[in-house]
């Protein structure tokens, strides 16, 4: 991916639709002339400017460059295409051309058959090696053609690094293209030990730093095109290496049913089974006896990680079929490689034309601790392969669920009962310009959180009982457009106390303030929603795989929030930090005790009240981004986040001395024995007095 070094950028977030994706970097210390280079680097540009990039050229033994990237003040390795294998010869050698050379001494190519042109010298694969008459083997053996034997010793003896890693995916996608017909057992047997080469576990972490981020997709694909063409002898066939076994059987609808099994070896200590299941209903489709081949990849999942650098977990094996168009269900089972009680497996398809994991192939029949059974959608041109994934990001957690629920539960409550008061007691603290603009705002921030809180539950619904994909987006844009609008109407909040402690003797009409307002706290978060969508759903990455919520991997959607957000974030944190220094410097010179911890008092009201309000809390947010796996990041932000609405209630409304004297006026003045040492004495009760306390307060408001 030529675009990825662009996410390095200082200004990657202002552009995420681009869908660059970082690469993360590392240095192999496997092969000396990576040393070498990374000098190279040192001694050609100091290492100063992060994201600067070194492209250093390969030692003689090789061709291609290695390209550096500043990092922490470090040359760090970005890709690695330095590669001793030719492709073009080692694919001229089992085609039906020959070389002839040209009169600069060069080697081209021409259609037909072998013919006695300039001298017979035989080449042995390495570049540069001269002409050979192609279809013969270094003994003279004419069945290259028939087997590419004949280009085996030259791949298995090549190191496995990144740059032979690509051109062998390059070579296996010629092959399948061009050399698919008539795939016997022979043909298929070379084919699956060029592959096996690069498939190995010891290996995987190579795949890091192939130039191409596509290549593991394309190498899958590759495979699933060469293998669907294999033909059956005797009704099957069954051809097994170390990491990619291929089976094939003949099918009719009179079958009771046809199941593939695979046993295979994923690393040096264990093994892994899945198994292929055609139900026999599906047979019953067929009009003619027909074939079924499935291939079984141990390894690749975790390559298509490495090499796209997707978080997500491949937890099982990889499965793929050809089948034909008739049959579209089918039943697969995956052992779990991560057998932990608390993972949460999710079946899914590869996504041939989108390169990706999609949920929507699969749907789960069952789960256990072990192994997962899968019915899954076959589609020749899109889901063809299948697998299990795991996440950090989706870890069943007890503790992480319960105070989700618990705390939207309690948001909803809260915000609920914080708009029942100002309607109540909006007429008593609405007497001036500034705190009518701030009870306005206050109204408008729960609003939208309680919105959001609401389309938060609903797209888990959508997700959780597998509606239409439409539902899914519409969902995600209302959720982003409520979570955004939170945001801004916390900024405008922000202004207004800007306004009120700097501008002081600057009038502006209500009327403004209210347009002013509108338009920063529904308009900015409308344009930010509408072209987060246009810009990503086209290309299917507006949605985050597996659930109803911004995409991060693929497209970084997700910074259409974070962006934002954490701006008005680091903006109310000054306004914070101006409210302390104001506040502070009003009591200069008091010089008493008692005067300074009035000070400090009123300096702690003022962060207690605009730290949550403000939405600061959600700072913890980027936390989960950064470290995924962690899981106090996630119940700390859960924690706070979930209980924002309860933090406006509180801080915005209960603490606030106007609305609480409103309150106490609404209940004397309708004539009921409602004290205020209840009123009083409600914000030291527990957590539990607390709501019970309010609610008592709230019935007898509502009595009259």
């Amino acid at each position: 991916m030529d675009a990825r070094v662009a996410c390095c950028l200082p200004l990657w977030a202002v552009h995420f639709f681009l869908a660059t994706s970082c690469t993360t970097l590392r240095v192999l210390g496997q092969e000396s002339k990576t040393d070498n280079q990374q000098d190279g680097c040192i001694n050609l540009l100091p290492c100063k400017v992060s994201g600067a990039i070194c492209i250093q050229p390969c030692s003689p033994s090789f061709h291609g460059e290695t390209s550096f990237v500043c990092e922490d003040r470090q040359w760090q390795m970005l890709t690695d295409a330095c590669a001793s294998l030719d492709v073009q010869s080692l694919f001229q050698r089992i085609s039906e051309r020959e070389l002839l050379p040209s009169s600069e001494g060069h080697v081209s190519v021409v259609g037909g058959h072998l013919s006695s042109v300039g001298e017979r010298n035989p080449v042995h694969g390495k570049p540069g090696g001269g002409a050979k008459y192609f279809g013969a083997d270094e003994h003279g053996n004419s069945n290259c053609q028939a087997d590419f034997s004949c280009i085996i010793p030259d791949i298995l003896s090549s190191p496995a690094i990144p740059g032979n890693i690509a051109d062998i995916v390059e070579l296996l996608k010629k092959i399948s293209l061009l050399l698919s017909e008539n795939v016997n057992r022979e043909k298929m047997q070379s084919y699956s030990r060029i592959a096996n080469h690069i498939l190995n576990s010891s290996i995987i972490s190579n795949w890091a730093f192939v130039k191409d981020r596509n290549a593991s997709s394309v190498l899958l694909d590759s495979v699933n095109l060469f293998a669907g063409k294999l033909l059956l002898r005797n009704g099957s066939e069954s051809i097994q290496e170390h990491f990619i076994s291929t089976k094939g059987y003949s099918i009719h609808k009179n079958t009771s049913g046809k199941s593939f099994d695979f046993s295979m070896g994923f690393n040096n200590t264990g093994s892994i089974t899945g198994r292929v299941v055609i139900p026999e209903e599906e047979l019953l489709k067929l009009p003619k006896t027909s074939k079924a081949i499935s291939i079984a990849f141990p390894t690749l999942g975790a390559i298509i990680e490495t090499n796209q650098l997707d978080p997500v977990l491949v937890n099982g094996m990889v499965l793929s079929v050809s089948l034909p168009e008739e049959l579209r269900h089918i039943l697969l089972t995956f052992e779990k490689m991560n057998k932990l009680e608390n993972i949460k497996a999710q079946c899914v398809g590869w996504h041939s034309t989108e390169r990706r994991w999609d949920n929507r192939a699969c749907k789960m029949k069952s789960d256990n601790i072990s192994s997962v059974v899968c019915i899954c959608r076959h589609h020749r041109r899109t889901f063809k392969s299948f697998s299990i994934l795991m996440s950090p990001t989706m870890l069943r957690n007890a503790v992480l669920d319960y105070i989700t629920r618990v705390g939207l539960g309690l948001s909803i409550f809260s915000l609920v009962l914080c708009l029942i008061i100002e309607t109540v007691v909006w007429h008593h603290v609405t007497k001036t310009e500034i705190t009518y603009m701030r009870h306005f705002y206050l109204v408008n921030i729960a609003t939208s959180l309680l919105v959001a809180d609401v389309l938060f539950i609903l797209a888990a619904i959508v997700h959780n009982t597998a509606l239409n994909y439409q539902l899914c987006v519409a969902a995600t844009f209302f959720l982003h457009f409520f979570y955004l609008a939170l945001f801004f109407w916390m900024f405008t909040l922000g202004l207004l106390i800007l306004y009120g402690l700097l501008l002081i003797f600057f009038k502006i009409a209500r009327s403004v303030f209210i347009a002013t307002a509108f338009s920063i706290g529904y308009g900015c978060p409308l344009v930010i929603s509408i072209l987060t969508v246009a810009i990503t759903e086209p290309k299917k990455g507006y949605l985050r795989s597996g659930v109803c919520w911004l995409n991060w991997y693929e497209t970084k959607a997700l910074l259409a929030f974070v962006v934002p957000a954490l701006s008005i974030i680091v903006v109310n944190v000054v306004v914070v930090v101006v409210v302390v220094v104001k506040t502070g410097r009003s009591s200069v010179g008091e010089g008493c005790k008692s005067q300074d911890l009035s000070n400090m008092i009123r300096i702690s009201k003022n962060v207690a009240l605009l730290t949550p309000l403000l939405g600061l809390t959600w700072g913890f947010g980027l936390a989960t981004i950064v470290d995924s796996h962690s899981l106090a990041f996630h119940v700390t932000f859960a924690l706070l986040n979930a209980f924002q609405g309860f933090f406006i209630l509180l801080f915005g409304t209960l603490l606030d001395r106007k609305t609480r004297e409103a309150l106490r006026m609404n209940c004397f003045s309708s004539k009921r024995k409602c004290s205020l040492a209840k009123v009083e004495v409600l914000f030291f009760f527990s957590f539990n007095g607390l709501i019970y306390q309010f609610t008592h307060l709230l019935i007898c408001t509502w009595k009259e």
